[in-house]
């Protein structure tokens, strides 16, 4: 099946040395066709070179989780003993699912795992996810060296070049722009600008996109909510329509970008001492989004990257400013370059590094319909009807975890969740009921 395979594979690599050389026209906006190219050729490459294929029937995962609650798995554990747990007493089996739950949490815990780099099923001729296999073949080591070649020596360079222009021109043409009155030439220009420059380092990444349901795009005034991945995230929302950043200033290269692109757009960013005024923040973000002419606001409520396979949990204070929500499921394909940052692995310039010797960055982008609150729903509630509903779309897990906990210990708020559940089914419902009374 080798021999088979290896004149395709070949033919393959010759073809993407060749449409690298579309890159420079690629830039200028009309990428529809090369888009097209690039992923029929990006997924032909990888399912020819797949041939080893690991079944998931092989790999189960270290832990087969039990899927129901507290009480359900407290009375399997009481299943042959006298004591049933509608009757609120004490069992001494009632510790084995603590037991258990915890060595589950060690082994394999369901947080922690979120904050690195999704295990792949097959490897993709880049940097190996898949730990079971170190060596396969010599021949395909040598096709992995010639898509070393290719990707630092031929493709490297072109998007290198593509990113220096997209920034360069930002930082420019913003700049001009921004000495215009305030007019709609302006705001136009100010758009065009953006979008451009944006197209350009979505080039610079062999971006490939796929946007859906385009009619439920985010509009002026409202408010874009998104799950977050990579940094580049704001480079594939803003290469389909111009968005109003919102975000800490800073110093450097960073900072000059900021300052020009503020200059010819309303721009939120914020000084670090500004940042933890939750007051001042809300009231600059409601002013924002009460000038209907404004540009939406895109926000990332997670507060940090998730690795492309979960939703946790969003930061309520999107979500009470007001306005309209516009939902957007972002979905990355492993299988041409994990985009997912690894802040406490990565720094910026390694990630970008990563980012632009990969295969290219295949994504998916759904634009959800608009969500407003509804009547009696706090902040809470709503955020978390937003963050179902774009985990449904994207096929990701929905999880109520903090994404703080990235850095953070576990709040004892959830601590005490468990132990209030465990002590209802002790002390019994209606015991319960007779204390909520008597307070």
């Amino acid at each position: 099946m080798e021999g088979q395979n290896l004149p395709q594979l070949v033919g393959v690599y010759f073809t993407l040395y060749i449409q690298s050389f579309l890159y420079i026209p690629h830039s200028t906006g009309l990428s529809i066709i090369f888009n097209v190219l690039h992923l029929k050729i990006s997924d032909y490459a990888t399912h020819s070179v797949i041939y080893l294929c690991c079944s998931p029937l092989l790999f189960p995962g270290l832990i087969q989780r039990e899927g129901g609650s507290m009480e359900q798995e407290m009375g399997e554990l009481r299943r042959y003993r006298t004591q049933s747990i509608s009757r609120g007493e004490f069992a001494l089996s009632d510790s084995f699912y603590f037991y258990r739950k915890g060595l589950e949490s060690i082994v394999d815990d369901q947080v922690t795992q979120r904050f690195s780099s999704e295990e792949l099923v097959s490897w993709n001729l880049l940097t190996r996810t898949n730990h079971n296999f170190h060596y396969i073949s010599l021949r395909l080591t040598v096709i992995w060296g010639l898509g070393v070649i290719i990707r630092y020596c031929v493709l490297f360079p072109l998007r290198i070049t593509l990113a220096i222009i997209g920034l360069s021109w930002l930082v420019i043409g913003t700049t001009l722009v921004g000495f215009l009155p305030n007019r709609r030439v302006k705001n136009w220009l100010s758009e065009l600008v953006h979008l451009m420059c944006y197209r350009i380092c979505a080039r610079g990444l062999s971006a490939t996109i796929q946007y859906h349901n385009k009619n439920n795009k985010p509009q002026k005034g409202g408010i874009c909510v998104a799950n977050h991945t990579s940094p580049i995230d704001i480079v594939i929302l803003a290469n389909d329509g111009c968005y109003a950043m919102v975000g800490q200033s800073h110093s450097g290269l960073m900072g000059v970008i900021q300052r020009s692109m503020v200059r010819s757009c309303p721009h939120v960013w914020f000084e670090r001492s500004e940042m933890r005024d939750r007051h001042a923040v809300t009231s600059r973000l409601r002013a924002h989004v009460a000038a209907k002419s404004n540009l939406p606001i895109l926000i990332f409520p997670e507060g940090t990257c998730i690795n492309n396979t979960s939703v946790m949990m969003f930061k309520k204070g999107s979500f009470e400013i007001g306005g309209t929500i516009y939902p957007v499921a972002i979905k990355y394909d492993p299988r041409f370059g994990d985009a997912f940052w690894n802040s406490a692995k990565y720094n910026m310039v390694s990630y970008l590094l990563r980012m632009m010797t990969s295969w290219a960055i295949v994504v998916n982008v759904w634009y959800l319909p608009p969500m407003t609150r509804q009547e009696g729903e706090d902040a809470t509630k709503f955020a978390n009807r937003v963050k179902s509903a774009i985990a449904h779309q994207g096929g990701l897990l929905d999880m109520a975890w903090d994404g703080s906990l990235k850095r953070d210990k576990v709040k004892e708020e959830f601590k005490e969740q468990q132990q209030k559940m465990y002590s209802s089914m002790v002390v019994g419902k209606k015991a319960r009921n007779s204390q909520e009374l008597t307070r």
